[in-house]
């Protein structure tokens, strides 16, 4: 028990919970059955995560640079450091608000980010005495999550009814596109692919007996199972609270991290345990948690890419400065301005999405290579299950790409470097699936059979 709940930590941080927020004021309990399946397609990427760690004894970002030449493994680096800055500067500004919200303003958003920029070093101090009781700081947060949360849906009241319907019957309409790409979007995290390889290493294994091995991967996926039911059951409960108190309303579209909890204030009022003071504590808690695991998960990447020998606390004190520069940008000139902070969010998200394939793709790829996984390699029928789930997500990626560039871009000579840059986007993407995993295996086997009947 321990790395699965770390992992778990990336399908609530801040820019989960303001998908939450906005697919259940907008779409109101519709997009639920949604949430459940992107949840449940997340945890079949993270089990092949722990399976990869496991039986290596390597993780994603080190068999990356091993397994592909030069310029793509640098070029793979660099997409997952972009996929942790967006996501980073999410969580610090996400921490920030709660500290905002927790101060009666009297903290402002840059202030928030130098506090939460100190959990590098709580990070580096918690370390020092074992992952066990790193671990056991996660578990405290996680709880925290999970009481302040659950005592807004008891607040509330959600409907049972319209809950169970919300799960059980998808539906989609166009008016809910953009809020269900989001769901998606939030759930499935770059860098939680490289995070949970290196965190099963954790933990002792014979690697020279296969039971072992088998053993391991069985408690890890039990282990990683349990934490996402549980997030997934937090996440459900802030959706259907924003569901029930504005779905329909004038502030549905209006509604975000930093608004949210004043909105939740005015609809429900405040008693003896203001519901905008839980909301601010569950909003710390999922900042402080996964601002450390994404320092955690910048030393992994850093590190096996560049295969860089440093000291724990200089990678780390790397890893935190590329994220905390852009946040302390974003929050001097955005400070005054919801609007514009929901405008950056939008783009953050859309940066995230962009490398999905560059840590999937990959991660598909190493997970189905017989010489590296020996006897522990994927089947046929999960290989097609898994590129059809990669599939699903670049799919969804290019719509998020047509839809934002559609509304933002404007002009020729704009348009011209969009346009350059995503031909190299596709060319890069496939590049990655042709140079591994089951497309590029049906390739050659079909190249193979076509050869003697040329000859």
């Amino acid at each position: 028990m321990g790395p699965g709940f770390l992992m778990s930590i990336a399908f609530l941080d801040p820019g989960n919970l303001e998908g939450d927020l906005q697919a259940g004021a907008v779409a109101g309990y519709s997009l639920l059955w949604l949430l459940l399946w992107a949840t449940a397609m997340g945890l079949m990427i993270q089990l092949l995560s722990a399976r990869l760690g496991v039986v290596t004894g390597r993780h994603l970002a080190e068999l990356c640079r091993e397994e592909y030449e030069g310029w793509s493994h640098v070029a793979l680096w660099i997409m997952a450091e972009l996929a942790l800055i967006g996501a980073d500067i999410q969580e610090v500004i996400g921490s920030a608000i709660a500290i905002k919200i927790l101060s009666n303003g009297a903290l402002p958003l840059w202030a928030g980010v130098i506090i939460t920029a100190s959990d590098c070093f709580i990070f580096l101090f918690l370390e020092n005495y074992g992952v066990r009781k790193l671990e056991a700081v996660f578990v405290v947060l996680i709880s925290t999550m999970s009481v302040t949360f659950t005592w807004m849906f008891c607040k509330t009241k959600p409907s049972g009814k319209e809950l169970l319907l919300g799960i059980l019957v998808p539906k989609l309409s166009s008016k809910t596109i953009r809020q269900a790409v989001g769901v998606v979007g939030c759930v499935i995290t770059p860098h939680n692919m490289f995070l949970h390889s290196a965190l099963v290493q954790s933990r002792r294994i014979d690697t020279n007996k296969k039971n072992r091995v088998q053993e391991a991967i069985n408690y890890y996926s039990i282990e990683s199972t349990i934490a996402l039911v549980i997030m997934f059951t937090i996440n459900l409960f802030v959706t259907t609270v924003f569901a029930k108190g504005f779905n329909g309303s004038e502030q549905a579209h209006t509604i975000g991290l930093e608004n949210a909890g004043q909105f939740l204030q005015n609809k429900y009022g405040g008693g003896l345990f203001p519901i905008l003071y839980i909301w601010g504590v569950g909003l710390l808690a999922a900042g402080q948690s996964s601002t450390i695991t994404g320092t955690y998960a910048g030393q992994f990447i850093m590190g096996g890419f560049l295969n860089l020998q440093l000291k724990k606390w200089v990678r780390a004190l790397i890893s935190r400065s590329i994220a905390i520069l852009p946040a302390a940008i974003v929050a001097l000139f955005f400070d005054t301005s919801e609007a514009a902070l929901d405008i950056l969010n939008e783009w953050l998200n859309v940066l995230q999405s962009l490398q999905i394939p560059f840590c999937l793709i990959p991660l598909l790829t190493l997970v189905s290579k017989e010489e590296l996984m020996g006897e522990f390699k994927i089947g046929r029928a999960t290989q097609i299950v898994a590129w059809t789930v990669a599939t699903l997500l670049i799919v969804i990626n290019g719509f998020i790409l047509l839809e934002f560039f559609s509304s933002e871009v404007h002009g020729m000579f704009l348009g011209s470097i969009v346009c350059l840059v995503i031909t190299v986007y596709v060319a890069f993407v496939i590049y990655l699936i042709m140079n591994g995993g089951l497309l590029s295996t049906r390739v050659l086997a079909t190249y193979r059979r076509l050869m003697p009947m040329r000859n």
